[in-house]
């Protein structure tokens, strides 16, 4: 088995760790006061802000922007910026809702799958939209590199996993910019052991005992899901034109992630909530019909209201887009997922509305998946938007 590698890791070797990390390209989209400050702050500095596209910025000047972060990443590989890490880290984030504890190794991507219905070891959590990612293989076509924003999930009600881990070196320690936290990463002395570890959780006897049935599922994507749609694509095009042998070893073919257990106590599920910007507050509100034992708020101008809302989540998400889509086709309007439900209440003034949301059980999270498939797109969030994952690592692609 495959599915699990040991990756050769690119750290800087001598940088301001702070001005270093930023945070992940699809967060704060809303929020141009957000990544204004991190491009102050990284002004100057070797910085991963150099090396990703901020999706807040994916319709400016988009074919400069990807020149530009390629040419860093090739003169930040012959400047000798990164130093090479063989195995995986252990990464403990401490932000406000605890220490969350994560390892950062490569996936095998022809264990993957963002199609609906897929029954991979490694499978989407959430609707793929396909328009999303031809942007995005255009930023990582010619990408010598990649740094990982991808957060999967795996199931270990008694973190098996994490009890295996032996500490190395540690790595980096530093605070987060932008008010992100604390961040340490230490190197794992055992990587085969942990390997072996996750293999485990495979095991038919405990699948059949938790789940009912024999069904093989050893991460969800939790974060980072088109980024990782994206990755699969621009394999499945590289591997065409490579011989048998070829595959098996091209870097292009593991992608670096982060993998956190859904149980771990710092893991917070939120919901992502629905902005429509330049629209009639209290003529999209009006048209907010939901039935259910559930609750929601809609949000009209900056001014909050209950409404009822169905108690499988899921369900109600997937007909709130149908009429999001709806009301915007018929009256225009500009629809964004938004992390933080003050977020939802800044933005929808003077003109706009939305729905702040509730959140799904993480318990019901893996179960959800084996029985029903893919969740809405944008369902979830682990975390507000400063406790998502933020650029440190990197690995070769090319």
């Amino acid at each position: 088995m495959n599915t699990v590698q040991i990756p050769k890791i690119l750290l800087p070797a001598a940088a301001d760790m702070t001005a270093w990390a930023v945070n992940a390209c699809d967060q704060f989209t809303s929020d141009a006061e957000y990544w204004r400050e991190v491009e102050r702050i990284t002004a100057g500095k070797l910085s991963t802000y150099n090396l990703i596209f901020p999706e807040i910025y994916l319709k400016d000047r988009p074919a400069e922007r990807i020149a530009a972060i390629n040419k860093a990443m090739r003169d930040y590989l012959s400047d000798g910026v990164f130093k090479t890490v063989e195995g995986m880290i252990l990464v403990e984030r401490s932000t406000p809702s605890g220490t969350r504890t994560g390892i950062v190794l490569s996936i095998d991507l022809e264990d993957y799958s963002f199609k609906k219905g897929a029954k991979t070891l490694i499978r989407s959590t959430e609707a793929t939209i396909l328009e999303r990612i031809p942007p995005r293989v255009e930023i990582r076509k010619n990408a010598p590199i990649e740094l990982p924003h991808v957060m999967l999930l795996y199931d270990d009600e008694t973190d098996s996993v994490l009890k295996t881990v032996e500490r190395g070196e540690t790595l980096y320690d530093f605070e987060l910019n932008m008010g992100g936290g604390k961040v340490k990463g230490t190197h794992i002395a055992n990587p085969e052991r942990v390997r072996e570890a996750f293999y485990n959780l495979l095991d038919a006897d405990r699948l059949i005992k938790k789940y009912g049935a024999d069904e093989k599922l050893l991460f969800a994507v939790g974060d980072g899901n088109h980024s990782l749609a994206t990755a699969k694509t621009c394999w499945e095009n590289i591997k065409v034109g490579l011989s048998k042998k070829e595959r098996e070893t091209h870097p292009a073919r593991y992608a670096l992630v982060e993998v956190v257990n859904v149980y771990d106590k710092a893991l917070k599920f939120e919901p992502i909530h629905r902005l429509v910007k330049g629209v009639d507050g209290v003529k999209f509100a009006k048209g907010l019909h939901f039935a259910g034992t559930g609750k929601a708020q809609a949000v009209c101008n900056g001014e909050v209201s209950a409404i009822p809302f169905p108690a499988d989540v899921p369900r109600g998400i997937r007909e709130l887009d149908e009429y999001i889509s709806e009301f915007i086709k018929a009256n225009g309007g500009e629809a964004d997922y938004v992390h933080g439900a003050d977020e939802v209440i800044k933005f929808s003034r003077p003109f706009g509305a939305g729905v702040i949301l509730p959140a799904i059980k993480k318990d019901d999270f893996f179960r959800l998946i084996i029985t029903g498939g893919n969740l809405p797109r944008k369902t979830f969030s682990m975390g507000e938007g400063s406790e998502k994952r933020y650029y440190i690592e990197a690995k070769s692609i090319k």
